[in-house]
């Protein structure tokens, strides 16, 4: 019947979802991150961020537009996100010596403190989401999603050129 309603049982997926991996990497994206925040509590914002938390870890004192440019975020959306973690405790923005202007971003002791903590949780989580995945169908998914993250890095870099 036209404009009724189905229940969930009966939703029928079109093949231009089904088939697109765009589409699907959204959705799993969005359900990844519902589960994690279900899971993890007592973090204040910092879940959300944990990649980029990991980048600046990985990279201490990383310069704000390439940490935007690491996670695909705009530098006008990355500054109240850094601003929310200092707040919190856990980021600390720094002038360099040769540019008192520039500010490189690095994690306070407790921001590395609680990033230890947090790790646990991720790979706890990590563990419920690769659930009956061998090592190796592990390894292939990450070449996958590595060969999409560069398509759209080089999709994006072009873009940007034009722009």
């Amino acid at each position: 019947m036209p404009g009724v309603m189905r229940d969930l049982e009966e939703l029928v997926e079109p093949p231009a979802l089904t088939g697109s991996v765009s589409y699907r990497l959204r959705l799993l994206q969005i359900a990844a991150y519902k589960s994690f925040e279900k899971v993890v509590s007592g973090f204040g914002t910092a879940p959300r961020y944990y990649g980029m938390l990991k980048l600046i870890q990985a990279n201490p004192g990383i310069h704000q537009m390439r940490l935007a440019e690491a996670i695909y975020l705009d530098r006008s959306s990355l500054v109240p996100i850094i601003e929310a973690l200092s707040n919190e405790g856990w980021l600390e923005r720094r002038p360099t010596r040769h540019d008192r202007r520039v500010r490189r971003i690095y994690l306070t002791d407790l921001g590395e403190r609680q990033l230890a903590l947090l790790d646990a949780e991720v790979e706890r989580h990590e563990a419920m989401v690769t659930e009956g995945f061998e090592a190796a169908e592990i390894q292939r998914l990450l070449a996958d999603l590595g060969r999409i993250d560069a398509n759209l890095r080089g999709f994006l870099s072009v873009s940007n050129e034009g722009a």
